[in-house]
């Protein structure tokens, strides 16, 4: 996402703080991304010597207890930028409330530098740079973030009520690939995956969303939809319903193992 987004972190921000109680029990794609970007993680070579992991954008820590158990020697740190959210993450004694893209942390002190779907909200130019910063030589970043076609369906159903903007700009691969290489980081693998979120009907859908806080756009105020454009937009998502009949939301998954030169 370009640095234009940057402005509305607050906001970005407010609606994970609210989201934070529903967020356990909505986050299947969440979930289904950490458990990815571990297998994933199993298959690259990871350093000897790992004494402090970070997991940068943390949620409500669903990938604490898997890091701590990959690294059981190791100090692993949570960080999130949603207080609620942070309140609500176990698996580890240190937590840090702060934004990935300026780490409260000294250069060099990072190890194993972990964040599942948390760069899509940040610009990544930025992002990239911190985690190069951060990250000690020889030390390793795993991180799955999302591409283009993430909730392509509702983008495309909505551009049938209005010209509005509902979905993020999600950059390509390319674009994550050559930002991390233009912070410094030499990329080790990378891999594109698909998941889905589906429900039997938009409204119930269109909660799973908002329910983990993944609901904001833009700083503009919302116009509100009325019935002739929510049921427009339910006829337009229909297009998409699947033969086992569920409307499907679909995340463009991008794995990602970088490396800082020693």
């Amino acid at each position: 996402m370009s640095n234009a987004f940057n402005p509305y972190k607050n906001q970005v921000r407010r609606a994970f703080n609210r989201a934070a109680p529903t967020y356990g029990s909505a986050a299947h794609v969440q979930d289904a991304a950490a458990q990815r970007l571990l297998a994933f993680t199993r298959t690259q070579p990871l350093p000897v010597h790992v004494r402090r992991v970070l997991d940068a954008g943390c949620g409500v820590g669903q990938s604490l207890p898997a890091l701590s158990s990959a690294f059981p020697q190791a100090r692993c740190v949570a960080l999130d930028f949603s207080t609620a959210m942070l309140t609500r993450a176990t698996g580890s004694p240190y937590s840090i409330c702060a934004d990935i893209e300026r780490l409260p942390l000294i250069d060099g002190s990072i190890d194993f530098y972990w964040s599942s779907l948390a760069f899509q909200w940040c610009s990544p130019e930025t992002a990239f740079r911190e985690a190069f910063r951060v990250l000690s030589p020889g030390g390793v970043a795993r991180i799955a973030t999302l591409g283009p076609r993430t909730l392509y369906e509702l983008h495309t159903a909505f551009s049938a009520v209005d010209d509005g903007d509902h979905v993020i700009g999600f950059a390509t691969t390319e674009q994550w690939l050559a930002a991390s290489k233009t912070a410094g980081l030499t990329v080790q693998s990378h891999l594109d995956e698909t998941l889905f979120d589906a429900a039997a009907d938009l409204r119930t859908l269109l909660g799973n969303i908002k329910a983990t806080g993944a609901c904001t756009v833009a700083s503009q105020q919302r116009r509100t939809l009325g019935r002739k454009g929510w049921q427009a937009l339910q006829s337009a998502y229909e297009a998409f319903r699947r033969p086992d009949g569920a409307l499907p939301a679909t995340y463009d998954l991008i794995l990602l193992a970088l490396r800082k030169p020693a």
